[in-house]
């Protein structure tokens, strides 16, 4: 794990393997920065769903959990910008692709709100197409500072 804490801004960047496990950790990692950060409770709490939903993505949907694919995860904290970047190996896939989850069809779907959420719950929000394969996500929060 790499980090960076000097002028106001820090770093993590960690190799993760498609497991569970490598989801639990990557919320706690993230919540743990955040908490340092000084994010209130409700947005510790987004961050954290933020995180795990597309972090079991990148395990289950991306990498399939095959043990030879790995996730790559950072977190940036610089100029006000909590920054989450999660990046599979898997085939990647479009967002326009992805059912609308408040359609009438898909109202009682198991699955298909992970997207939905993050996009509320995070200030900013990008998914691409990675080279040579994988799908990157970038979540972005707002740093407030108190008042």
């Amino acid at each position: 794990m790499g980090e960076n804490t000097g002028g106001g801004t820090r770093t993590v960047h960690e190799i993760l393997d498609s497991s569970l496990d490598s989801v639990d950790h990557a919320e706690q990692v993230a919540m743990d920065l955040a908490q340092e950060s000084g994010f209130e409770e409700e947005d510790l709490h987004k961050i954290g769903m933020s995180v795990r939903e597309c972090m079991v993505n990148a395990v289950v949907h991306g990498n399939r959990y095959n043990a030879q694919k790995k996730v790559d995860f950072s977190i940036s904290l610089a100029n006000g910008r909590y920054t989450i970047r999660i990046a599979d190996q898997g085939d990647g896939f479009e967002l326009s692709d992805l059912p609308d989850p408040l359609a009438e069809e898909n109202l009682l779907r198991h699955s298909g709100r992970g997207i939905f959420l993050v996009r509320a719950f995070m200030d900013d929000f990008q998914v691409r197409r990675i080279s040579p394969s994988g799908t990157e996500v970038i979540l972005v929060k707002n740093v407030v500072a108190p008042a």
